[in-house]
C-alpha cells in the first residue's frame, strides 16, 4: 500500500484543557487516565487515538493567556486531545454525547473539576521538520518530550494567513529546532448539550496550533515559539491569545503532580 494513501486519516480532534480543585489534583489524574479516558472518548466510534499532557509550575510560568481561555496562568493543568477518523466526525459526536449523560448517570465523572476550553477542532495541515517525520495520525502514540499549544485568531483570512505561515515562517523556526511537527486546526461547533461545556460558535479566523517536540518544551519556548509569538503580534497578522508549553503524562505514574 502507498504510505502516501492510507485510509487512516485525521480528520478532527476533541481538545480539552482541565483544572483540578485544589487537593485533588492526585485523584482527579488516577480518575482520568484509568477510567474517563477510556470510557469517555477512546471505546467510542472512530475516535482512534489519544494522549494527555500537564503544564509543571515552570511552565506556566511561560504562558500567554487571555480570557479566551483563561487569563490565570495557573489555571489548565492538564490537557487531554483525542483524534477522530476523517468524514466520521458526527458519528463519533452522537456517541459522545449520549455517553457523557451515560457516565454521569451512573456516577462515573469527577466533580471536583474545572472545565477551562473545551472545544472540538477540524484539523487542517501539517508542516514535519524532517523529510519522513511522525504522520499526524501517529503524533498521539510517539513518545514525545513535549508540546506547546498555540491558540488565536488571524486578522484578515486564515487560510491565506497560514498558508504563507507554513511556507516561511514555521518553516524557518522548525529548521534545527526541537519542533518535530506542527498541525494546525480550526475550530468547530461543540455538542450543544455536553454537561459543564459551553456550546460556543467559533469564528472562521479562530485557529490552534500543536507543536510537538522531541526536545524539552521549556527550551523550545524560550528558544523558538516565544520569538514567533511576539512576532505575530508585531507584525499584526494574528492575535496570539494563548499559549502553553506542556510535558507528556506518564501513565499509571503521578509524575508532575507535586509541581503544578
Amino acid at each position: 500500500m502507498d504510505t502516501c494513501d492510507h485510509p487512516v486519516k485525521l480528520g478532527s480532534m476533541l481538545f480539552t484543557i482541565v483544572e483540578p480543585h485544589a487537593g485533588h489534583e492526585v485523584a482527579y489524574n488516577r480518575w482520568y487516565e484509568r477510567d474517563h479516558f477510556y470510557a469517555g472518548c477512546l471505546i467510542g466510534p472512530f475516535n482512534f487515538a489519544g494522549k494527555r499532557w500537564v503544564a509543571t509550575r515552570d511552565l506556566k510560568d511561560r504562558r500567554v493567556t487571555s480570557p479566551v481561555v483563561s487569563d490565570d496562568p495557573a489555571r489548565g493543568s492538564f490537557l487531554s486531545m483525542y483524534w477522530i477518523l476523517d468524514q466520521h466526525h458526527d458519528d463519533w459526536a452522537g456517541w459522545a454525547g449520549k455517553q457523557v449523560h451515560v457516565l454521569h448517570n451512573n456516577d462515573r465523572m469527577f466533580s471536583h473539576r474545572d472545565h477551562v476550553h473545551t472545544k472540538l477542532y477540524r484539523y487542517g495541515w501539517a508542516l514535519h521538520r524532517d523529510e519522513d517525520g511522525v504522520p499526524p495520525e501517529l503524533a498521539c502514540d510517539h513518545p514525545w518530550k513535549g508540546l506547546i499549544v498555540m491558540i488565536g485568531e488571524s486578522t484578515g483570512d486564515r487560510a491565506v494567513w497560514e498558508d504563507g505561515l507554513r511556507s516561511h515562517v514555521l518553516r524557518d523556526i522548525q529548521a534545527g529546532s526541537g519542533i518535530a511537527l506542527t498541525l494546525g486546526f480550526s475550530v468547530m461547533p461543540m455538542i450543544s448539550d455536553a454537561p459543564g461545556v459551553e456550546a460556543e460558535q467559533g469564528s472562521d479566523r479562530q485557529w490552534l496550533h500543536l507543536h510537538f517536540l522531541d526536545r524539552d518544551p521549556a527550551e523550545v519556548w524560550d528558544r523558538s515559539l516565544s520569538p514567533v509569538s511576539r512576532l505575530m503580534a508585531d507584525a499584526g497578522t494574528a492575535n496570539v491569545q494563548w499559549t502553553s508549553p506542556f510535558h507528556p503524562t506518564i501513565p499509571g505514574t503521578d509524575t508532575h503532580l507535586d509541581n503544578l
